[in-house]
């Protein structure tokens, strides 16, 4: 993960994959379940066998972090006659910058 966050499996399924979680977005009840469960476990090796199932139920579950998130830039002002935004389609960026018109 590209977060930086720092410690264990389980504490970042905590940030990420718990509902609860910082990170998290939606969830399943079954993992919020596993993962209480494996909290609240004292004995390492069941504790391991929790977080094993957990992972491979994020893994059936296809539950993905998205690495990147696209951002438009997208740059107007005075000197600009046409700044080519939407003259493309469906095409979330500006045109290309030949098609940049300055006044």
């Amino acid at each position: 993960m590209l977060s930086g966050t720092a410690g264990s499996a389980a504490t970042r399924i905590e940030a990420f994959v718990a509902s609860t979680g910082l990170y998290a977005y939606g969830g399943y009840p079954d993992i919020d379940g596993l993962y209480r469960e494996q909290a609240n476990e004292l004995d390492p090796k069941r504790r391991e066998v929790a977080l094993r199932r957990i992972q491979q139920l994020m893994h059936e579950k296809a539950m993905f972090l998205p690495i990147w998130q696209f951002v438009v830039l997208q740059g107007v002002g005075p000197r600009v006659a046409e700044p080519g935004l939407g003259l493309i389609t469906d095409y979330p960026w500006p045109a290309p910058y030949e098609d940049v018109k300055l006044k």
